[in-house]
Parts: C-alpha cells; structure tokens; sequence
C-alpha cells in the first residue's frame, strides 16, 4: 500500500508563524511522534526571507528600506540565496522524512522540480530545469524557487511557486542571486485572469505532482489537525 502524504491548507499566514511550526514538525517527524511524512501548503504575507548562501550583493536595497516598505525580512537555515514571498504565490513545506524514502538531497530537490513541472505540464505550461541551478523555468523565465533544509534527514523548507503573483515585488532583490533573471507565474504564461479558479487548478495540480514524484498518497485533511 502507497504510503501517505498528509496536506494541510494553512490559508494565508505570516511566515514567522509558519516556520516555527515547520520547526516544530519537523522536531516531532525526527523524534517519530508524527509517523506520516506531510505537506504544507501556505500563500504568505509579503516577506523577503535570506538563506544561509545570502551574498551582500543579492540585496540592492537594504533590508531597513524592505522592511520600511512594509515586508518583513527573515534570516533562515534553508539552502539558497534571497527569495520573496507573497499573495499570489503557492508555497509548499514538504516535512519529508528520507530514511523512509532515500538519503540524498540532490534526488529530493529533483524530485520536487519533477513534481512541480509534471503540476505545470497538467496546467498547459512547458517547464524544465536550468542546468547548474535549482528551480523550475520555462522558456528562461523562472516560475518557481526551491530551497530546502534537513535535520536528520527531515526536511522542512520547500518551494515557492508563482501563481498570480505581483512580480514586481522582486525588483528589490536579485532572486536567488542570480541576476538578470526574469521571473514570471503562471498566469501569465497563461493570459489566464481568473484568479480564484486558476490558484485552485495549480493547488491541485501541485499536490498531484509532489505526490506522485515522492510516491505518496496525498490525503487532505484540515489544518486544525496539525498542533505546534
């Protein structure tokens, strides 16, 4: 029988709230008082966060000027460079347990780029790879980041995946120190304006796709099952 993939629809939320509960589960998959792995599927308040390979020049304006623009600005242990969160964009934390799958994080991150491009191809969208980096592109435009962190081969972190974001919110970064790129969503690689159906088709799309790369049954259930 094919092991499960708890989702939990955590709505909009600010992202400190949601790391300390990232933090948390991933404490309770380590300890095996959760025994299934899980997926959190949060749309964030706007909120630069910087990951652990954050270069000074990543940040054309400084964190002060973001934050006196109204976003709130993270240090965290993922992987990766500068990234935004915001409304329009789905963001997932896998909290995947790889002893019950395979230690090695190179197959983990392809294994949710795989997940994320086979969600883009049921939407209508060609998506790839970028040799040498990490994410999801399509005709080199990057739609979706992926940074991840493990703790006794638990993993937290995720990806971020841009739905019907306002991307001009990028501009104030060099989005995960890679310069010159041009990020975009599906929406507009779509011409699609219908909001509310197009985040509810990627959701589900998203959720089929992890699911099947890391070869789990997605189950959903409410987010009030989920205790810090």
């Amino acid at each position: 029988m094919t092991a499960r993939l708890v989702v939990q629809d955590l709505g909009r939320r600010h992202y400190g709230e949601v790391l300390d509960l990232q933090r948390g589960l991933c404490r309770q998959r380590v300890s095996g008082e959760i025994h299934e792995d899980i997926l959190l599927l949060v749309e964030h308040e706007p909120v630069v966060t910087l990951g652990r390979g954050t270069r000074p020049g990543s940040l054309p304006v400084a964190a002060a000027e973001i934050e006196r623009r109204g976003l709130e600005v993270f240090e965290v242990e993922r992987g990766g460079d500068v990234t935004y969160h915001g409304p329009g964009q789905l963001v997932g934390y896998p909290i995947i347990d790889l002893r019950q799958h395979r230690e090695d994080l190179h197959w983990y991150l392809r294994r949710l780029e795989t997940g994320l491009i086979d969600a883009l191809a049921h939407l209508g969208i060609e998506a790839e790879t970028n040799p040498g980096l990490t994410g999801v592109w399509t005709r080199g435009r990057k739609l979706a980041s992926i940074g991840i962190h493990v703790k006794q081969w638990v993993t937290f972190h995720g990806f971020a995946l841009n739905v019907n974001t306002d991307l001009s919110y990028f501009d104030l970064i060099i989005p995960c120190g890679i310069r010159n790129v041009v990020m975009t969503s599906v929406a507009t690689e779509l011409g699609r304006v219908d909001e509310s159906r197009l985040w509810e088709e990627t959701r589900q799309a998203v959720i089929d796709g992890i699911g099947h790369a890391l070869d789990l049954e997605p189950v959903k259930t409410p987010a009030t099952l989920i205790s810090r």
